[in-house]
């Protein structure tokens, strides 16, 4: 049984065609796929990939592709034959020209292959360098696949100089890393990227807390704290460090000056909660139900008519993540070429063969994105006894400190854009204990 997914003519640039089966799509550079190979001419030291060579530079090259049950019989008419180990990283096996190019599925299953590639007329190819459109095909090339247990690559034959030179290339190659070397070399990446995220994110954490760590009890404390951190976060630490009696102290304060600056203070029933606060008793009807305080709030027809702006943070400097151990300063970099090397690099230049390409180190780069918010509409204006009210209920909490910093924030809301004359009276107060 013979499959045959490819038959006819494909087209290859600078002298490359690719076998691609795993989930990124560019597949690995020419010193990987030929390290410590003893063949030239088909890349297989990348699981899951095979790069292969043509003599032709740029255009349609002759190209089958067969899938066999077993080992084929080899056609003495091919004069450059080499074989090697191949396993697919997936199912979705495809034969991969240069640059994106066109995309043909293979139909290979996640097993052990051995595959063979032949090769004629490479060398004429060479010479003409480029194909173009009407003109005789120069080369053509045939690729077998059949089960096989996996097994060193080797030269069944070679006729053609081309062939030689790539076989040299691959020789004079460092050999791969081991099973071993791979595994920490991935554990060692593994463990970089677990210690950036980590620096970044206390980076981050420290930036949002206003260069200090947050204590257990802040990180627990929920409510408007972080709401609070926008505005003044060396207060929120002096709130958390005053201690129980003084943080009872800063929601009381809030709360009084949040319903003195609204009006509210005036209305008995919001006046029966201050006192409440005052005295440590639990805050009296409607105030005991934020339901049936809103409602009282909502029918109370002395409530005072007032608005108040939006209180906008002072802005902070942009987040800078911190540099990794590994990072270096960028460089310019040369124009973007999808691994071009050796006699292929030539372009029009055909007649000689350059020495071997030199290895060189595969480069990644970093991206950022910044996404700004427009800041709040400074003339849009809110109800200040309702900005008010949650300072008084709030301050009743039972957590002193959740209590202070939610009195606070309601607070800040109601005095809107003179919320640093609040925040100086709390901070003094907390310098004072």
């Amino acid at each position: 049984m013979v499959h045959r997914p490819v038959v006819g003519e494909v087209r290859v640039e600078y002298s490359q065609i690719y076998v691609e089966s795993g989930p990124d799509a560019v597949g690995p550079g020419l010193p990987e796929a030929f390290a410590g190979q003893n063949s030239g001419l088909c890349g297989a030291a990348v699981p899951g990939a095979l790069w292969l060579h043509t003599g032709l530079h740029t255009g349609r090259v002759g190209f089958c592709v067969e899938v066999h049950d077993q080992a084929p019989h080899l056609d003495p008419a091919w004069e450059d034959v080499v074989e090697a180990s191949f396993r697919p990283a997936s199912a979705g096996a495809a034969l991969v020209e240069w640059g994106g190019g066109a995309v043909r599925e293979l139909g290979l299953r996640e097993i052990d292959y051995r595959v063979r590639y032949c090769a004629r007329g490479m060398d004429e190819a060479r010479r003409q360098d480029t194909r173009l459109d009407g003109q005789p095909q120069v080369d053509r090339y045939l690729l077998q696949f059949w089960p096989g247990e996996p097994a060193p690559d080797r030269i069944l034959k070679q006729t053609t100089a081309i062939a030689a030179y790539w076989h040299d290339y691959a020789r004079r190659l460092p050999a791969p890393p081991s099973p071993a070397e791979r595994a920490e070399a991935e554990r060692r990446a593994r463990l970089a990227q677990e210690r950036a995220a980590e620096q970044r994110r206390l980076a981050l954490e420290l930036r949002e807390w206003g260069g200090q760590s947050p204590s257990r009890a802040l990180r627990a404390v929920g409510g408007n704290v972080r709401g609070l951190l926008d505005f003044d976060p060396a207060l929120v630490h002096a709130i958390d460090a005053a201690g129980a009696g003084t943080q009872r102290a800063v929601a009381r304060l809030a709360a009084h000056r949040a319903c003195e600056a609204a009006g509210l203070d005036r209305l008995d029933w919001v006046s029966a909660g201050l006192a409440a606060l005052v005295a440590g008793r639990p805050l009296p009807p409607p105030l005991d139900d934020p339901e049936q305080a809103w409602r009282a709030l909502a029918a109370d027809p002395r409530v005072p008519d007032r608005t108040v702006g939006r209180a906008v943070p002072p802005q902070r400097p942009p987040f800078r993540p911190p540099a990794r151990d590994d990072e270096r300063p960028q460089t310019a970099r040369p124009a973007p070429a999808r691994r071009i090397a050796g006699p292929a690099a030539g372009g029009a230049e055909p007649a000689s063969l350059p020495a071997a390409p030199t290895p060189r180190a595969r480069e990644g780069a970093g991206h950022r994105v910044h996404i700004t918010l427009g800041e709040p509409d400074p003339g849009l204006r809110m109800s200040q006894p309702h900005m008010a009210l949650p300072a008084l209920l709030d301050a009743a909490a039972v957590d002193p400190l959740r209590a202070a910093l939610d009195a606070v924030y309601a607070g800040v809301a109601a005095y809107g854009e003179d919320y640093r004359a609040l925040l100086d009276e709390v901070r003094s107060l907390c310098q004072g204990a």
